[in-house]
């Protein structure tokens, strides 16, 4: 398994790479289109694409810092999930030895107490912050996420950095 980093629109894969983030989130947890292109060449952020043996297998789109790692967004193709291919990309990444930050959906139904099931799997734990994830569209609110990370729970003090870089960086160009 390899990870491979887009940096540029005009990369063969770019389109097909959308089509499966625009199929994988709903529109409200989606980044405008103008805001991927601004930032895919930016030091920090990774728009990763996943292969196995050459296999297209899914994305993993995450901001690398000095002191963590945020996956943003991250998806395996719908024909390939129950392969195994998501947990061995978080190990992948995790092999880079920082901590790893991530938001999910409240578990409140199935699929998403099955989702907060693979990441404990994974070695991720919640953490008790109330977190509210800012819109990524004008005129919307931002959502009540779950915040977990790996391999333990980050201090108050993590969180606070955290929660800065998300809303100074990450979401700097969200909209215009």
């Amino acid at each position: 398994m390899r990870l491979e980093r887009v940096t540029d629109i005009g990369h063969k894969m770019f389109e097909e790479a959308l089509q499966v983030y625009r199929i994988s989130f709903p529109f409200h947890e989606q980044r405008e289109i103008h805001s991927q292109i601004n930032i895919i060449q930016d030091d920090e952020y990774h728009f990763d694409l996943i292969y196995d043996e050459g296999l297209f297998v899914g994305l993993l789109l995450f901001w690398k810092t000095e002191d963590f790692i945020y996956i943003e967004h991250f998806c395996i193709l719908p024909e390939m999930r129950n392969k195994q291919y998501g947990r061995k990309a978080l190990e992948l990444l995790g092999r880079q030895g920082k901590t790893m930050i991530l938001e999910i959906d409240p578990p409140v139904d199935a699929i998403s107490c099955r989702r907060k099931e693979f990441y404990e799997r994974s070695g991720f734990v919640e953490n008790p912050y109330l977190h509210v994830h800012p819109p990524y569209h004008r005129g919307n609110t931002g959502h009540s996420l779950v915040l977990m990370s790996y391999p333990q729970k980050i201090a108050q003090e993590g969180y606070g950095l955290f929660r800065r870089y998300l809303e100074r960086r990450v979401m700097a160009d969200a909209y215009i």
